[in-house]
């Protein structure tokens, strides 16, 4: 016959200072592709940055056009929080790679920025990516790259990137062309 002692009970913790109730939480910000009907937002989202030299300057039809290509970040009922657009470019005649994507616009809201809303951006945008089979994700950054380069992204030159975007870019900008193969 086997018996069991039994243990004495743990002690109770004495009561401490009343708990100041939760903070409300921020709503839940999700990442969609974006709409025709984003254009003027995606445009006004994006000012600041044209504005600072950071972004090329793209009127809202032209937004418009192109939603497809982007990514956005809100929270419901708030205006978006960020973007990100994703250019892809079949593999050319003769290349030995697949297609490819340039990720472009990427901007978030400055009172938005440092709380993860481009982390959630560039994270879709990788998802995206990988879903379509992408060989590999070019960018290029007026700044200093930090959140492409956490991401694995790495220094390179316009040689492997798509040739008709490395022709458009504006060398009075100076910017450092990144990628990340998938």
């Amino acid at each position: 016959m086997i018996t069991a002692t039994p243990r004495p009970a743990p002690p109770v913790p004495a009561p401490s200072a009343p708990c100041a109730p939760p903070a409300p939480s921020a709503p839940t910000r999700s990442v969609r592709p974006a709409r025709h009907q984003d254009a003027a937002e995606l445009a006004e989202l994006s000012r600041p940055f044209v504005r600072s030299g950071a972004l090329r300057e793209r009127p809202a039809a032209l937004y418009a056009a192109h939603a497809a290509d982007f990514l956005v970040a809100q929270a419901p009922g708030s205006p978006l929080e960020g973007c990100v657009g994703l250019r892809v470019y079949p593999a050319d005649p003769g290349e030995d790679r697949g297609a490819v994507g340039v990720v472009y616009n990427f901007c978030v809201a400055g009172h938005r920025q440092g709380r993860g809303v481009g982390a959630g951006l560039l994270r879709a945008l990788l998802a995206t990516a990988r879903a379509r089979s992408l060989d590999a994700l070019f960018t290029a950054t007026t700044g200093g790259g930090g959140l492409f380069l956490r991401y694995g992204f790495a220094p390179t030159t316009t040689r492997p990137a798509p040739a008709s975007w490395a022709a458009a870019l504006d060398p009075r900008r100076d910017a450092r062309i990144l990628v990340k193969t998938l």
